[in-house]
């Protein structure tokens, strides 16, 4: 294992660490609340993508995330918290709200709702808001039971490029600006949160991710609203997001001599994002098969991918990916 700072060392610098890889076992567990607690950035996994994670109280330590990432400040971050009861020390719940709660936490959806609690400003760019989630990953369940705080959690990579589902992801971007990553195998979901707000009583969806939209207002029993505006109100709303340092073209059936072409639904290949046509797995696949293209060709394409259920946000992340960037 590699060298673990202590508490007087590197604190608040993303240039000097040697990144450790720690087993997401008790000891990697309790090593990564510990280095959480004295104000380091540490790497972990969730359902959805790993997170960069932070002491949410500790705007030293969150001014680490957007730094090791090279986030803009405008773009606000996720509280993730180990239950309910942490989230409403924070926010403050409306009924539907709560329904939403009750039905889909712990899981991939990421609530924004008026602050009352103690987070950094940084956390929230300055919005007298707050997004906030309980992931159902189980190890990311133990560490935020562990440091018994929020944690400040965006996708963990470079800001804008595509987001790690594994730990060796995270490393191949990050390593040596963060503490410690700890590696919980692959993410099931592969798409960041749906983020959902309110205007009033409407619901807004702030990004979809994943879980499909259809399933919220199923529950709500009424339609939701998309957000409208090119004002940041919440993570993953940059124009530009997800890119890969390639080009990427979308909605293709025959490609270019020198694109790799993305499946979906054409049956097995080394590039099937889902041989069958699932969006689910199709989602699971997605940012591990950009990231190999990537690796693989200078140009990209992508087969069509219905927008119904999780395809939703997979087209919302394709889109961001593809735009220019600038």
């Amino acid at each position: 294992m590699q060298n673990i700072p202590n508490e007087q060392e590197q604190r608040g610098d993303t240039s000097r660490y040697e990144t450790c890889l720690l087993a997401a076992d008790d000891d990697g567990i309790a090593t990564a609340a510990r280095l959480l607690a004295q104000g380091h950035c540490v790497a972990f996994p969730t359902e959805t993508v790993y997170g960069l994670g932070a002491d949410a109280t500790d705007g030293r330590a969150v001014a680490g995330v957007y730094a090791a990432k090279g986030r803009p400040a405008f773009n606000p971050l996720i509280a993730h918290v180990a239950n309910m009861a942490m989230a409403e020390s924070l926010v403050r719940m409306t009924p539907q709200a709560r329904r939403l709660a009750e039905a889909f936490w712990p899981g991939p959806l990421t609530l924004v709702l008026p602050r009352h609690g103690e987070v950094s400003d940084l956390v929230t760019a300055g919005l007298d808001t707050l997004a906030v989630r309980v992931p159902a990953h189980p190890v990311a369940q133990a560490l935020l039971t562990a440091i018994g705080r929020p944690v400040a959690a965006p996708s963990a990579n470079p800001s804008g490029r595509i987001s790690p589902t594994t730990a060796a992801h995270v490393m191949d971007g990050l390593s040596g600006r963060i503490a410690a990553v700890l590696d919980g195998g692959a993410c099931a979901v592969g798409l960041e949160s749906t983020i959902l707000g309110f205007d009033g009583d409407i619901p807004v969806l702030l990004r979809p991710g994943g879980l499909a939209v259809e399933r919220i207002e199923a529950l709500l029993d009424r339609p939701v609203t998309l957000h409208e505006g090119s004002d940041i109100t919440a993570p993953g709303q940059l124009t530009s997001h997800y890119a890969p340092r390639g080009a990427l073209r979308l909605n293709v059936v025959e490609p270019e001599a020198d694109e790799v072409l993305l499946r979906f639904g054409d049956g097995p290949s080394e590039w099937s994002l889902s041989a069958s046509g699932d969006p689910v797995e199709a989602a699971a696949n997605l940012f591990a098969l950009l990231r190999k293209a990537d690796a693989t060709a200078q140009r990209i394409a992508v087969m069509p991918i219905p927008t119904q259920g999780l395809g939703a946000a997979i087209n919302d992340r394709l889109i961001r990916a593809a735009a220019p960037q600038g």
